[in-house]
């Protein structure tokens, strides 16, 4: 729970992520810590994170949710390493054999991280569009891919 602060700094600063709530990424830390990760530098402070959970009607598939790294951290292949962990921990934890995310078209970032995750794995990938530009109630937003990946190898 103590996370949940740095967390919202960092995915403020990524310019990337749409940024919820500082209230949402307390709650996170306390009721999803354990289908998350949280990357830490020497010190111990919190320099990237994954977030995820367990999606309620496929109970093998964990959904990662937002994925940051602070930007003077970047480039180091953390947010694979902590995608990577967290799917293996999680896998032991509660059985997953798939993961899911969206992605905006145009975020490249986020689409080599969950590309090249899946060809490590050896998992197909699969992309559908979950959220046309048009459900979105609070004005322009860019449509929400579905990347389906799975079965995965673990």
């Amino acid at each position: 729970m103590a996370d949940g602060a740095a967390l919202w700094r960092i995915a403020r600063d990524s310019k990337a992520l749409d940024l919820n709530s500082s209230y949402s990424y307390l709650l996170w830390c306390r009721d999803f810590a354990g289908t998350s990760a949280v990357a830490r530098d020497e010190r111990g402070e919190p320099v990237g994170f994954v977030t995820g959970y367990v999606r309620p009607e496929r109970p093998h598939t964990l959904l990662v949710w937002q994925v940051a790294v602070d930007d003077a951290h970047r480039g180091r292949g953390i947010a694979a390493a902590l995608l990577d962990g967290l799917v293996a921990r999680a896998g032991g934890e509660y059985g997953i054999t798939s993961v899911e995310t969206t992605i905006t078209p145009g975020n490249t970032a986020s689409e080599r991280l969950f590309v090249s995750f899946a060809e490590r794995h050896g998992a197909a990938l699969e992309r559908e569009v979950l959220f046309p530009t048009s459900v979105f109630p609070d004005g322009p937003h860019d449509p929400e891919v579905l990347y389906r990946i799975g079965p995965l190898s673990l």
